[in-house]
């Protein structure tokens, strides 16, 4: 398993997001699951981003109320919180996405490609 960065956890929230609302609990399962579980979002890790997301106006947010199958129709649910890519959180992953492929296009510069490899005196050096 790989650690996200802050940077890239709060662009991967932003493209879970982009595909439609959702809760903290499925967006870190989606981002398991798009990931093959290379990247994981702690719930510790994860609230405190989409607060800060929310703070920052690049998601909305919406309550549901949750009830247990069979439950009684008069009792009340547990509440679930249900966050929304912004207009400004569109933006803001656009930014995002150019800049990570800024980067990825930089870095590629220094990475070979794997079907050439450098001397060994290269590589007993380095």
């Amino acid at each position: 398993m790989l650690t996200l960065k802050q940077d890239h956890s709060e662009l991967v929230v932003l493209s879970v997001l982009a595909i439609g609302p959702s809760y903290g609990y499925a967006i870190s399962k989606d981002i398991a699951a798009r990931s093959d579980g290379h990247f994981k979002l702690s719930p510790s890790g994860m609230y405190p981003l989409l607060t800060k997301l929310e703070k920052n106006g690049l998601v909305t947010t919406g309550w549901e109320e949750v009830k247990a199958a069979g439950a009684d129709p008069d009792s009340t649910g547990r509440r679930r919180k249900w966050y929304t890519l912004s207009d400004k959180g569109h933006k803001q992953l656009t930014k995002r996405i150019e800049h990570h492929r800024q980067v990825q296009s930089i870095l590629d510069g220094f990475v070979m490609p794997s079907n050439q490899s450098a001397p060994e005196s290269e590589l007993a050096n380095g």
